[in-house]
């Protein structure tokens, strides 16, 4: 009775163990259209969604939650390996969108045209005037390239990169080097 009451012990032990490794390394969900996460530490490529839809999702599930449900105010419209949302009410290009390779999602954009639909920290981001001010938000990035056109600003560990071009600020999400 001892021998079985000790390996259940045990066991619950290394469950718990295994959970203490593994909480660190994924960041909390992160839907880009709902949640108001601040904290650019709590941000990881892995845990970031649009609408639903996150890296490494079949192209069945994106199309499903993009092109086949309505979400209000965005068409959706499928182009090659993208599937783009344009805001309807200024349909100047998409705002949002997924690009498939090899069956699943590897890459979410959003742009600065997203940010009345985005919340929390990424929101500030595409409303901001200069790459000073993306650092202030976001911290000093792991490396980039920034001239008189614009900055690139690579931030790996976390998966995802700001490109900024004037009033034009692209962020780019894939999986985490």
């Amino acid at each position: 009775m001892r021998v079985k009451y000790g390996l259940f012990s045990l066991a619950w032990a290394l469950i718990a163990l295994l959970m203490s490794f593994s909480s660190p390394l994924h960041a909390e969900p992160y839907e880009l259209s709902k949640h108001d996460v601040m904290e650019p530490k709590n941000i990881s490529s892995d845990s970031v969604s649009l609408f639903g839809v996150k890296l490494g999702d079949s192209e069945a599930k994106a199309l499903d939650l993009l092109v086949n449900e309505k979400i209000s105010g965005i068409k959706a419209e499928q182009e090659a390996s993208f599937i783009f949302l344009i805001d309807q009410r200024k349909p100047t290009g998409p705002m949002a969108g997924v690009r498939v390779q090899d069956g699943k999602v590897d890459l979410i954009f959003i742009n600065n045209r997203f940010s009345y639909k985005t919340r929390g920290l990424f929101r500030n981001v595409l409303n901001c005037e200069s790459p000073e001010e993306i650092r202030k938000i976001l911290g000093k990035e792991e490396y980039g390239d920034e001239n008189v056109m614009g900055a690139v600003m690579a931030y790996d560990k976390q998966g995802f990169q700001v490109n900024y071009l004037g009033k034009d600020i692209n962020i780019e999400f894939s999986l985490p080097h």
